[in-house]
């Protein structure tokens, strides 16, 4: 059995969710995780005017409310010319498993980071040279050795850019619509853990009545 982890970086509930999900590893570490990046915005071109921004700051606010986690609402407010294109940090959470392969938490963490960077640091994240900073420095920590250069690059390739699109398809054909969602993969079976945010002692017992039911 595994976790199976739909998301995106640029998605303010599954901000929330990442610590405790992180969290919930650490209670079942015999249970595998795969991430799946679901594209919430990706391809969008059209610019984030200040109604589009003024729109967003209510679900940070519940979402800062419910898990604590901070929001640099001043750097987003300030952005101008922002095309919230999600497709370029959805890839570069692929271009990381592919340097790295799925190591579960390790990946996690490279997700993470990226949010960090988009909701604290206020960092471009649909900038390819940004996204290449911050997963290595996230790689580097977790024992990876790869250059800025070679993440760009992989992030580039048109073979990364084409498994992003996969993972996509692969949120549809999971049946997920919102983000964020967890699931569980049992054999040839994917059963819903969480749709949408929860706290970890809220999905420690959705998961424990899961498999209850399983056996």
């Amino acid at each position: 059995m595994k976790l199976v982890y739909v998301g995106d970086p640029m998605c303010s509930w599954c901000y929330g969710f990442g610590r405790e999900l992180s969290a919930l590893i650490a209670r079942v570490p015999d249970l595998g995780l795969e991430i799946v990046v679901g594209g919430l915005r990706a391809g969008a071109t059209d610019v984030l005017d200040e109604a589009g921004k003024r729109f967003r700051l209510p679900h940070w606010k519940r979402v800062e409310a419910l898990s604590g986690l901070p929001f640099n609402r001043e750097a987003f407010m300030a952005r101008e010319g922002f095309v919230y294109d999600t497709e370029p940090v959805c890839r570069a959470v692929v271009a990381a498993r592919r340097i790295a392969g799925d190591r579960g938490q390790g990946l996690l963490n490279v997700f993470r980071s990226l949010q960090h960077a988009f909701y604290v640091d206020g960092l471009d994240t649909t900038d390819g040279h940004v996204l290449a900073e911050v997963a290595v420095a996230t790689l580097r920590a977790n024992g990876i050795a790869v250059t800025v250069d070679q993440f760009y690059e992989t992030w580039m390739n048109p073979e990364t850019i084409e498994e992003a699109r996969r993972d996509f398809a692969r949120a549809r054909a999971l049946g997920v619509t919102s983000f964020p969602a967890l699931l569980l993969e049992r054999g040839d079976h994917v059963y819903a853990v969480s749709d949408g945010y929860a706290s970890v002692d809220a999905l420690e017992q959705a998961l424990s009545q899961l498999e209850s039911k399983l056996q």
